[in-house]
C-alpha cells in the first residue's frame, strides 16, 4: 500500500472520529440545558438547523442561538441517544454527511405540565471542515413519533 493512501485512510478515519466527537458534544449540550452557546457554536455561520414541522426550521448561528435559548423552558430534560451512525467523508472537499437514529426520554411541559415522553427520529447531518475543525453545515432530523411515558421519570 502507497505511503499517500494509507495517510489518506487515516485522514478519513481521523475526520469519522472528529465527527462523532462533534455530534456527541452537540447532545451534550442539549442534554446540559440546551446550551445555547455551545450548541451555535459548533454550527458555521450560515448553518442550519432543521427540527421539521415539530421543531422549526433556523438559518444561522444567531437564529439558531435564538432557539436553542427558548427551547430549554419547553423541553426541561433531554436524554439525547444518537446510534447506528452512517458517516461518509469526501477528503476532496472538506465536506461529510452522517445519519443517525435518535431515540430520546424528555420531560416536556405541554399546556402547561411536565409529561414524560419517548422520542424517536432520523438525523441528517452535513459537515464541513474549517480551518482543520469539522463544523456542523447544517443539521435535520425528522421525528418520526414523540409518545407520553405514562408514569415514567417526572417525579424523580
Amino acid at each position: 500500500m502507497a505511503v499517500s493512501e494509507l495517510e489518506r485512510r487515516v485522514e478519513t478515519l481521523e475526520s469519522v472520529e472528529a465527527i462523532k466527537r462533534l455530534k456527541h458534544q452537540y447532545c451534550a449540550y442539549c442534554d446540559d440545558g440546551y446550551d445555547a452557546d455551545g450548541i451555535a457554536a459548533q454550527f458555521v455561520e450560515d448553518g442550519i438547523w432543521d427540527g421539521g414541522d415539530d421543531f422549526g426550521r433556523y438559518e444561522g448561528r444567531e437564529a439558531i442561538h435564538a432557539h436553542f435559548t427558548r427551547v430549554s423552558s419547553q423541553i426541561v430534560f433531554a436524554g439525547h441517544l444518537v446510534m447506528n451512525e452512517r458517516i461518509d467523508v469526501d477528503l476532496d472537499d472538506d465536506s461529510a454527511r452522517g445519519q443517525w437514529w435518535i431515540i430520546m426520554p424528555a420531560t416536556i411541559v405541554m399546556e402547561g405540565v411536565k409529561t414524560a415522553v419517548w422520542l424517536l427520529g432520523e438525523y441528517d447531518d452535513r459537515y464541513v471542515r474549517r480551518d482543520g475543525t469539522w463544523m456542523f453545515e447544517s443539521l435535520a432530523v425528522d421525528i418520526h413519533f414523540v409518545k407520553p411515558h405514562k408514569d415514567g421519570w417526572v417525579e424523580a
